[in-house]
């Protein structure tokens, strides 16, 4: 059931959203260098890597970490990645990863490659066995100013309670978050 609706979802998301798509890869190719798509690869469900794409916000050349590991975010962002991120803008290609079936709407978000320290702790606690999600319970408790233990500590609560109605739940607090642009750090 929940496969049906994420393909549900995605379709009816990427015909609604088609301009703005649209939109946002002609302003990230006119205000940068480089692809208007960032290829990242990410741990998906049973730890098996996928490519994720985003509407790039940082520089060509920019190293491959979580945003929270490098020197100065600030200085890396395109000249519209700082809106995109805080608009979640940047995530809206991600909706072809959840048409693959690679993400769900709802789950754990995908970790990068090379966060080995969020990969076993998910690992340890069962999250590795979820579709990651391009929202989740741990995103709207905190984003990007989560300690890793208390995302992982989310992700397992999310594990325990899911069920559609909590998914339901996710995505209307996910789209209040994301219209106050709460929780974005960088």
């Amino acid at each position: 059931m929940k496969r049906f609706i994420d393909m549900f979802l995605a379709i009816s998301a990427s015909i609604t959203l088609l301009i703005p798509i649209i939109v946002v890869a002609i302003l990230v190719k006119l205000t940068s260098k480089g692809s208007a798509l960032y290829w990242s690869d990410r741990i998906g469900k049973d730890n098996k890597v996928f490519k994720m794409p985003k509407f790039r916000s940082m520089k060509v050349n920019t190293p491959a970490v979580a945003t929270h590991l490098l020197k100065d975010p600030k200085s890396v962002l395109t000249p519209i990645g700082d809106f995109l991120r805080k608009s979640s803008l940047d995530e809206l290609p991600q909706l072809w990863c959840i048409l693959k079936g690679d993400m769900s709407f709802v789950g754990p978000r995908p970790a990068l490659f090379n966060q080995d320290d969020l990969v076993v702790l998910r690992t340890e606690h069962g999250v590795h066995t979820l579709l990651p999600g391009l929202t989740g319970w741990a995103q709207i408790n905190g984003r990007d100013e989560l300690p890793i233990p208390e995302k992982v500590a989310l992700d397992v609560e999310y594990l325990e309670r899911k069920s559609f109605l909590f998914d339901l739940k996710i995505i209307f607090l996910t789209l209040l978050k994301v219209l106050k642009r709460d929780g974005v750090s960088h």
